[in-house]
């Protein structure tokens, strides 16, 4: 599986939040968000292969964690990545899958899976990404029925990258065309940015929203405590 970079951190969002955590960032994309801000697994991936007992090996030397995030890019497109987290698993590991919900879960075990599915602020220009990364992204960054299919699943948080006030009506139409029971607290909606200013700027709007709907308000803690850094 081609590894993009392993660290040790403090998880910055979601559920999670604060809980010391190693990352295995897989690189590879089948997105082209134009906010991303970890490029180097997606837009311009790097990294070489690595075989699943290395990453064992680089993971198990991180102590005392116990939690482990695959990540990426899209871990999903990582033909070894269900070995990994079930041997991680297997080994009392905690393991969160980080997704854009575009790919089925399938066999896959996890403790708990974050869905971010993306709203069409994410979408890249042709100027940008060019038209097939464009109509591309466009095309497949919704899968309903694949989110069906990790929703039933269990064991998830569904977190909303949000940019703008027009998005607050993209995660209620999605919500409704889902059509799962979905419980408010599990929804996640969390501010965009790669700067703490930036961050801070636009949660206060994002923060009474979460007030009115009764959805969850996620921070960016590693963005306020390292800054646009990789690594952390």
């Amino acid at each position: 599986m081609r590894i993009s970079e392993i660290f040790y951190s403090i998880q910055g969002e979601g559920e999670l939040t604060g809980v010391p955590s190693v990352f295995v960032r897989t690189s590879g994309c089948n997105l082209r968000c134009v906010w991303c801000d970890t490029p180097y697994a997606s837009w311009s991936p790097e990294g070489r292969n690595w075989e699943v007992d290395e990453v064992l090996e680089r993971v198990l030397s991180f102590s005392p964690a116990r939690h482990a995030v695959l990540t990426g890019g899209e871990p999903l497109l990582a033909q070894d990545l269900p070995e990994l987290s079930r041997r991680l698993r297997d080994l009392g590991w905690h393991v969160t899958i980080e997704t854009a919900g575009t790919i089925a879960p399938g066999v896959l075990e996890y403790d708990l899976a974050s869905v971010s599915p993306k709203l069409s602020g994410s979408n890249p220009t042709p100027e940008r990404a060019g038209q097939g990364w464009s109509t591309r992204h466009a095309e497949m960054r919704l899968q309903p029925e694949v989110l069906r299919q990790w929703l039933r699943a269990g064991r998830y948080q569904l977190k909303f990258v949000v940019g703008s006030r027009g998005e607050f009506g993209e995660v209620e139409a999605l919500l409704a065309e889902l059509a799962v029971d979905v419980p408010r607290h599990k929804v996640l909606l969390m501010p965009e940015g790669v700067e703490s200013a930036g961050v801070r700027a636009s949660s206060l709007e994002l923060a009474e929203w979460c007030k009115q709907s009764g959805y969850r308000f996620c921070d960016r803690l590693h963005v306020h405590l390292y800054g646009h850094t990789r690594g952390t």
